[in-house]
């Protein structure tokens, strides 16, 4: 059994560091354009971060679906398939890219307006998204390598492409804005080059990795039935997040409605739940692979061993984080807010955060068992259910407790997540498995 813990641990360690080197690109952008002279500087690469993290989320099923779909096949020993499932997927994201790439002007003109801002920083803004757009194709192929190499188990190589794409960035950035003083232009110029940079080098990671490209073959990749699929995947994916994005959107409405102290309390506090979101995700995604592997190459008993080791695994490190929070969690708040009435009043709900991790570990979790199953159905399913059970929750139980209440609602939503989902877990052995056993009765 330690062989399991060891692979899940082999895994998750890199990709858990993978994972926080994610939001990396923005963030410097923000800190970049923080320190021009300009706060419209500022204001226009925060509201273009939100229009392209928006995007990029809405689309993160090209990942998903890529590591379960790579990871059965090569469980399977049929690598052949391995690429034929990242060639469709690829031209999935190019064609998407391509599609934002026609209808970038409108698109960027909407968001913009919808999200309002003076004519400064509206102006910053377009000049940033007219830039960055253009990477768009390489970032959403970025997802589809990332999704190649998880399903193969290369935890360390996505590490590295990340860590690359992350350090081009910011000397690109660095170069341009403080030597060459592009300004805002400088910023998007330099992200939007890393993310090609990061295209190319993962396409060269991949080959350097043995990726057998000459052995795809065109009517294989635009297979009707493998397509139909496919798209039936990425679908049920992506109203899984698009329910889940309305979730959290809903809990900041809804906070906000409060008043601004409690917005800025709830807005503090939720980086508690990013935060041991990035640690359990690692794990979420080494069960992706090992799980689409064991199913694959349908062995029961492989399956069984990782949901065992990846679940002791994550909630120790669930519990980790929240011993964390309960002794450091006043100091945690304090680094977000100078401001004392803020970090009094995000000390109240501090106890919420303390016990989230122990419930979202199993949403978390689960997520990568159905997503290495291709089980996407019942991932839409389960979030419908969920989202559905938090809005009647967060409407009663603020009502009646206010803050306390909707973070209540929050806490039974990762609950509500992982009991929908666990209903299911038998069923998804018993289904994948099927001919495996059938054969060793046989």
């Amino acid at each position: 059994m330690s062989y399991w813990y060891r692979r899940v641990f082999l895994l998750a360690i890199p990709l858990i560091l993978s994972n926080l080197t994610e939001p990396l690109l923005s963030t410097v952008d923000t800190i970049l354009s923080g320190h021009l002279p300009s706060a419209a500087a500022l204001g226009g690469v925060a509201v273009g971060g939100i229009l392209f993290n928006s995007i990029y989320w809405t689309f993160g099923f090209l990942r998903m679906t890529t590591t379960g779909l790579v990871a059965q096949s090569h469980g399977a020993g049929d690598q052949d398939e391995v690429m034929h499932h990242f060639g469709r997927a690829l031209l999935t994201a190019l064609l998407i890219g391509a599609v934002i790439l026609l209808i970038q002007k409108p698109l960027i003109s909407g968001v913009l307006t919808l999200l309002g801002a003076t004519a400064e920083t509206h102006q910053n803004a377009l000049t940033y998204c007219s830039i960055r757009i253009w990477s768009a194709p390489a970032a959403l192929a970025n997802y589809t390598i990332l999704g190649y190499l998880l399903g193969r188990q290369y935890a360390r190589t996505a590490l590295l492409l990340q860590v690359v794409i992350n350090v081009v960035n910011v000397a690109v950035a660095l170069t341009l804005v403080l030597r060459w003083h592009w300004g805002v232009a400088g910023i998007a110029t330099a992200t939007m080059t890393a993310e090609w940079v990061g295209c190319f080098l993962g396409v060269a990671l991949m080959l350097a990795k043995g990726a057998r490209i000459s052995h795809v073959r065109w009517s294989e990749l635009i297979d009707g039935g493998s397509l139909r699929r496919l798209f039936s995947l990425n679908r049920d994916i992506l109203l899984r997040t698009l329910s889940l994005v309305a979730a959290y959107a809903w809990f900041t409405r809804t906070g906000a409605r409060s008043g601004d102290a409690v917005l800025a309390a709830n807005a503090v506090l939720i980086n508690f739940l990013w935060i041991a979101g990035y640690g359990l995700d690692g794990f979420a995604n080494a069960t992706e692979a090992l799980v689409g592997e064991a199913i694959g190459a349908r062995r029961v008993e492989d399956f069984r061993s990782v949901l065992k080791a990846s679940s002791v695994s994550a909630f120790t490190v669930a519990a980790v984080i929240s011993l964390l929070y309960l002794i450091f969690g006043r100091q945690i708040i304090a680094i977000f807010t100078n401001q004392e009435s803020i970090r009094s009043l995000a000390g109240q709900f501090l106890p919420w955060l303390i016990v989230l991790p122990l419930v979202a570990v199993w949403s978390f979790l689960l997520d990568g068992v159905f997503i290495g199953a291709t089980r996407a159905s019942e991932l839409r399913d389960s979030m419908l259910i969920s989202l559905v059970g938090f809005l009647v929750l967060a409407v009663v139980l603020r009502a009646r407790y206010g803050n306390h209440g909707l973070w209540c609602a929050m806490l039974a939503f990762m609950a509500l997540r992982a009991i929908t989902l666990a209903l299911h877990l038998p069923g998804i052995e018993r289904k994948s498995f099927a001919v495996a056993e059938d054969l060793v009765e046989a």
